[in-house]
């Protein structure tokens, strides 16, 4: 059984623009009144209050909505440590992917140790040891660190966590799948490549066949075949031809036919433990178009269209 986790959030995100809220925050809403709500109507469904946005520094952190961040991944950590309590599987909808310490968190407290297959169009490794800020006193956006943060890189107040020592991740522990970065002369966050993370850039994945990724992606999870694995999906991982409605859109990237053939076999493992679908942004779509397209891939991937 499945429970669907609702996290209206754009506090991971900085501004455009002088003025500008990041329509992250809408996309659960949005994607519940262009079928979602039809597609999990058998199951529970519960909303995760998010703090206001502020695109201003706060006290004591280079975060950007840092404290706010922390409220947030700890309310949402205890949903997802009673999903699990009950046996269910949480499908997480944001929202920006900030909020992937909650679901480690949460998951952690009951399951023990964990694996996490992060499927995105780029790393998210930024951390104090390779950020390099573009004015001093700006805040960093947490949705540019969440993959750092899990595996224990960042603010203590977002990787040290009541009750729970170390990292919440370790880097053996993670697939990164689909960064389209790496091959740029400025590339921000090159020492991923020092760390044991195993990492499936997009250039790897589309000379690969469905199968083939597949399988590259078990041969890491294979490895400690006793845990169980988290999937987080950010949307920007799809190619900017199919999903532009995201904060950050590129090309090249995965079709929405591979990424569900690939999601749906991680997804419907015994070992899977829960999903974060994540980034769209409905600001981007006025006409509802993207989150009809967003709304299948969720269904195809879950099993239930």
């Amino acid at each position: 059984m499945k429970k669907i986790i609702l996290v209206p959030s754009n506090l991971g995100l900085n501004p455009l623009y002088e003025g500008h809220i990041p329509g992250t925050f809408r996309a659960p809403e949005i994607l519940m009144q262009h079928g979602l709500r039809n597609v999990f109507s058998d199951y529970e469904i519960v909303t995760v209050p998010c703090p206001p946005y502020s695109p201003e520094a706060e006290p004591d952190t280079d975060i950007l909505n840092g404290h706010k961040l922390r409220r947030l991944n700890l309310q949402l950590a205890d949903e997802v440590e009673a999903s699990h309590r009950l046996n269910l599987k949480p499908i997480v909808v944001g929202g920006d992917c900030a909020i992937l310490p909650g679901v480690i968190l949460g998951s952690r407290r009951q399951l023990g140790p964990l694996a996490l297959v992060h499927i995105d169009g780029h790393s998210d490794f930024r951390h104090p040891g390779n950020w390099a800020r573009p004015y001093a006193g700006r805040p960093g956006a947490a949705a540019g660190m969440d993959l750092a943060l899990v595996t224990g890189r960042g603010e203590a107040l977002l990787t040290q966590w009541p009750d729970f020592e170390g990292a919440l991740i370790a880097d053996h522990a993670v697939v990164q799948v689909g960064e389209r970065e790496s091959q740029l002369v400025d590339y921000e966050w090159p020492d991923i490549a020092d760390t044991d993370i195993r990492r499936i850039t997009i250039f790897d994945a589309l000379k690969l066949s469905n199968q083939q990724l597949i399988d590259r992606i078990f041969e890491r999870l294979n490895r400690f075949p006793e845990i169980p694995y988290w999937i987080h999906l950010d949307l920007d991982v799809l190619d900017s031809a199919e999903m532009a409605a995201v904060d950050c859109p590129g090309t090249p990237g995965l079709t929405s036919q591979t990424l569900v053939s690939i999601c749906q076999v991680l997804f419907n493992s015994i070992r899977c433990c829960g999903i974060t679908v994540t980034i769209y942004d409905p600001d981007l779509d006025p006409d509802g178009t993207e989150a009809k397209r967003v709304v299948r891939i969720i269904g195809g991937i879950t099993g239930e269209t």
